[in-house]
């Protein structure tokens, strides 16, 4: 699948020319999430500078909205990245059913 058949997937809005815009640098805005999304065939490597960039994008996106990564390996395996804060929040919420 494709970044745009991803988000298209989850519901999101895609970002016009993301990475490449001035104010948009993220993939997509989904429910409260700016989320960078990241395609692997078999892995992928998450280091303190990818979230960071992440994190960069989302301030300079939507500063009301938190960071996200959704990471697709073999076009099947979806996962989401979020700060264990928000996780809690969520759970909290009851937002985790």
């Amino acid at each position: 699948m494709s970044e745009r058949s991803e988000i298209k997937r989850i519901g999101g809005k895609q970002h016009k020319n993301s990475g490449r815009g001035q104010y948009a640098k993220s993939d997509a805005t989904w429910e409260n999430f700016i989320i960078d999304v990241k395609e692997y065939s078999k892995s992928f490597s998450l280091s303190q500078d990818v979230w960071s960039k992440i994190v960069t994008d989302t301030m300079r996106t939507d500063r009301t909205k938190d960071p996200a990564l959704l990471v697709v390996l073999g076009g099947k395996t979806r996962l989401a990245v979020i700060e264990w804060s928000k996780l809690e929040e969520l759970v909290e919420n009851g937002k985790h059913d």
